[in-house]
């Protein structure tokens, strides 16, 4: 299938942030694409105006830059049958992502404010201080390759606490350890997930597990915010799906939090159906100032629930410690895919994270107004200069879900990357393409970089102006 304009501007990633006359700039970065093979050869290309639209540029930036290509011999244009790439038709390679949440990592720019991947910026004390009580274990093992699939037993054993802590009896045979929580939805798509399978997914949701379905080509079902709707969708045998997904504390990107009658009846659904059900709870000790947090799912329910977590929000993402609590057969069989994988993860940094956890509620708590203050200037900046946006508040989290009042999140965030701020459209994180006036905003950084942040999409949203809900300005178009 051809790709769309908006898949191409995504797998375009940052191209426009260089020097240079915008054109110029568009060629080099489809150049690199196809000489790279991720525009494979017989690949249709975008319309001019199809793609000018997406980047939010004039189609004389599009012509001119497609022209360049074309007396390179890269791309080859035909009155009537459009623009493809150079070449016989082929297989080429396979598909990578072309999320704009990754593709923002992949590409780091010191010159632009991240607003799209919400994460601390920096290690805590308390990371410092759990690598200098590490150390003494370290230096005693004897006997010991360090491979372990399933985890260190001193973090598992910390893990099963940590729940217990919570109203979750848990054994540290029900623990396999994993590099952060983007890895351990990879893992359990692969081991869930039959190719062409069924996912249920909410809409909208964090896209890196999308992403992860996107891997085993499934075919996502999206229900309402808290899977609305779940038990009707795996009452029929025929169309059971494979796995069910969702973010029951502080919802990403919205921020809402399951009720508990709400969390009582999906885990009893879904343990009935007899459907995994992915409990992520990487998010749900950002909590704020007198809100507390609700136990795991696994709580209503002895079997179906497959909880994930992480410390790359609650503490910092560079420690890549995430895990999953489930079944013992479950787990056995994640640690034989992850044993394939990577033959286990970073010892001494899971060491640190053992030491961490005992204290890890304590610290969050120690964060929670600070995280409450940075929402709370977030959305002051926005109302004082972007008035027209809805930002509706969160009690915790780390992320702001802003509806425009016209145009698209996709083409807004082009024109918002060029004016030195990365913002996620908020369609990347739909499956049911409902949210295409969405964006996600994170409020992790200073305020004072969120300040300037805002006032670059101030910036930004006065040259995209404009009153029609299906298109930008044609003064933005002429950018």
């Amino acid at each position: 299938m051809p790709l769309t304009p908006a898949e191409l501007a995504d797998r375009l990633g940052r191209w426009s942030s260089g020097r240079g006359p915008l054109h110029l700039l568009l060629a080099a970065r489809l150049r690199r694409l196809v000489d790279e093979g991720e525009l494979p050869p017989g690949a249709a290309l975008p319309p001019d105006r199809a793609l000018a639209a997406a980047l939010v540029v004039g189609r004389g930036t599009v012509v001119a830059a497609y022209e360049h290509l074309r007396v390179e011999g890269r791309i080859v244009r035909r009155q009537g049958s459009g623009t493809r790439v150079a070449g016989p038709a082929g297989p080429g390679p396979r598909e990578t992502t072309g999320a704009p949440v990754f593709l923002h990592l992949l590409e780091p720019d010191d010159d632009v404010i991240q607003l799209a991947c919400a994460a601390p910026v920096a290690p805590p004390p308390v990371l410092l201080a759990a690598y200098e009580r590490a150390l003494p274990h370290l230096a005693t093992v004897t006997d010991d390759i360090g491979y372990r699939p399933t985890g260190h037993p001193r973090l598992r054993r910390a893990v099963a606490e940590y729940y217990a802590r919570r109203g979750l009896p848990t054994e540290p045979e029900q623990i396999v350890v994993t590099n952060g929580g983007q890895q351990a939805l990879s893992l359990l798509a692969r081991a869930f997930v039959e190719p062409g399978g069924r996912v249920l997914v909410e809409a909208p949701t964090y896209p890196g597990a999308l992403e992860a379905f996107g891997e085993r080509a499934a075919h996502l079902r999206a229900l309402p915010i808290g899977l609305d709707g779940f038990e009707s969708a795996v009452a029929a045998p025929a169309r059971r799906p494979d796995l069910a997904y969702l973010v029951s504390t502080h919802h990403n990107p919205t921020g809402a939090v399951l009720p508990p009658l709400v969390r009582r009846r999906l885990a009893r659904a879904a343990a009935a159906a007899d459907v995994p059900l992915v409990d992520d709870e990487v998010l749900a000790h950002l909590t704020f100032p007198g809100q507390e947090t609700p136990p795991p799912l696994a709580v209503y329910a002895e079997t179906g629930i497959v909880t994930v977590g992480s410390l790359s929000k609650s503490v910092w993402g560079g420690l890549r410690i995430g895990w999953i609590r489930a079944a013992r057969p479950v787990v056995d069989r994640l640690a034989r895919l992850r044993a394939v994988h990577d033959l286990g993860g970073n010892v001494p940094a899971q060491l640190a994270a053992a030491e961490l956890l005992p204290d890890l509620e304590e610290h969050c708590a120690r964060l929670a107004a600070e995280r409450r203050d940075r929402h709370d200037h977030l959305r002051a900046e926005l109302a004082r200069l972007l008035p027209g946006w809805e930002v509706p508040p969160a009690t915790g989290g780390q992320t702001l879900w802003v509806r425009l009042p016209h145009g698209d999140g996709d083409s807004f965030a082009q024109l918002a990357l060029r004016h030195g701020v990365a913002v996620v459209p908020g369609a990347g994180l739909d499956a049911s393409g409902g949210s295409r006036r969405q964006l996600r905003l994170h409020s992790f950084a200073p305020p004072e970089t969120l300040t300037e942040a805002v006032r670059r999409l101030a910036t930004a949203w006065r040259v995209y102006g404009g009153d029609r809900d299906d298109a930008p300005s044609p003064r933005a178009l002429a950018v």
